[in-house]
This record gives C-alpha cells, sequence and structure tokens, in this order.
C-alpha cells in the first residue's frame, strides 16, 4: 500500500478532479463527500483516511470490517458498500453505520427488524441497478417506489438516498446512462412520496467526473487513493 504521504497527495489530486466537475456543471465541491474504499488493505487505510481528516471509510465484506474497526478511532464511521446477504445483517449491523446496498423489500424488512432488536438506527441507500446490467446487483428502477414504501414503514431505518455501480461494459457512454439514470429515479421518488433523499453514491475511480456532473454526493474510491489493491 502507499504511505501516507502518497494516499494524502492522492486524495489533493482527487479533490481537484472534483473541484474541476463541479467547476463545470456549476456545484460546490463541498456538495461532493470522498469515501475511501479500504477493503483488501490494512486498517492503516482506515488510519489514512481519519488522519486526512475524513470520518468514513467504507469495505464489501462483513468480516474485514469485523477485524478492521475495532483498530480504528471510536468516531470513524464505517458504510457497507458490498452485496449484504441475509445471514449477515445482524453482525453488519453490529459494525457498520450505513449500508448502501439494500436491494429488496425482504432485506428491508429484515435490516428493519433486526435494527430494532439491536437499538441501533442504521443510515441505507437502496442499491438500484440504473444501468440494466444483469451482472450487477441492485433492484430494477420500477421497483425502487416499493423499496422505498417499505422502509418508510421501518422505524429503525433511516433512508438517505440511492447508491448505483455502472456496467463494466459500454465505457463512459454506459456510466453517464447509469448515473443519470439514478438521479432520475431519486427525483421521481421524492415527488412521489414527499420525501428528502439528498444523497447519490455514484462513481469511482474511473469515472468520479461524470458522476459528479450527473449529481453525485459520494464518489467510492479506492485505486486512486491507495494504488492497485491485491486481491484477498
Amino acid at each position: 500500500m502507499v504511505t501516507y504521504e502518497q494516499f494524502a497527495a492522492n486524495c489533493d489530486a482527487v479533490r481537484q478532479r472534483i473541484k474541476s466537475a463541479c467547476d463545470q456543471c456549476g456545484r460546490n465541491p463541498s456538495e461532493v463527500r470522498i469515501l475511501p474504499v479500504t477493503k483488501t488493505n490494512p486498517v492503516e487505510a482506515a488510519l489514512y483516511a481519519y488522519r486526512y481528516g475524513m470520518r468514513s471509510v467504507s469495505e464489501n465484506k462483513v468480516q474485514e470490517g469485523q477485524e478492521k474497526k475495532p483498530l480504528a478511532p471510536t468516531d470513524l464511521r464505517w458504510e457497507f458498500i458490498g452485496h449484504l446477504q441475509s445471514n449477515k445483517v445482524k453482525p453488519a449491523l453490529k459494525i457498520f453505520d450505513i449500508i448502501q446496498t439494500v436491494d429488496s423489500v425482504d432485506l428491508i424488512l429484515r435490516v428493519g427488524r433486526i435494527a430494532e432488536e439491536l437499538n441501533v438506527k442504521p443510515e441505507i441507500y437502496f442499491q438500484v441497478n440504473s444501468g440494466h446490467d444483469p451482472a450487477k446487483f441492485g433492484c430494477e428502477i420500477e421497483e425502487a417506489p416499493l423499496l422505498l414504501e417499505a422502509a418508510l414503514g421501518q422505524s429503525a431505518l433511516r433512508v438517505v438516498g440511492l447508491m448505483a455501480v455502472p456496467p463494466i461494459e459500454g465505457g463512459m457512454d454506459s456510466a453517464k446512462h447509469t448515473f443519470d439514470n439514478l438521479r432520475i429515479c431519486r427525483d421521481e421518488l421524492e415527488d412521489k412520496f414527499k420525501v428528502k433523499l439528498p444523497e447519490l453514491s455514484m462513481g469511482m475511480s474511473g469515472d468520479l467526473e461524470a458522476a459528479v456532473i450527473a449529481g453525485s454526493t459520494c464518489v467510492r474510491l479506492g485505486s486512486s487513493l491507495y494504488g492497485p489493491r491485491t486481491q484477498k
């Protein structure tokens, strides 16, 4: 993994990329947060982010969060960005403050019930397959209203927004299409249910500019901060 000095320089470079994208579309860079993806890296990756001033990191496996969180500052928030299996809901809720990948009514009901049992109130995002990629997880756009209706009936859940991962195939055009669809889906949900869903988690190291221009409030970054990751 990179040194802290390299990490800080990478963060500065990413912030400049975000600023340039915001300048193109008239947004304030403060509206876009960088979410470090610390998966496959040691706990030092989370400590680097904290030292830089960030207060959230993300993992895509529950076990990695379980291993790293006790070694990190207590005010560092942990966000789950991997596919959440139903049998991992309880351990996930014990570790993660935010779950970005809720993608079915059944999962909403399970997360809501277990959150109430544990006396926690996580923030959740709906993962929407707005790129229509059969290889990706996420509900279909047409199913999103059903998810929101179910989630609004769960007192232990706070729905804050939507998340998407664009298809690998199709390049930047496909990514832009995915991001635009997610923003439109969010806007339609807000209008129909008269609620605010301020967060749009979309954009990674290779396509963050397109995501920011489309309205992203959270870019999930791994390799552009920490360098190429090893498989784990």
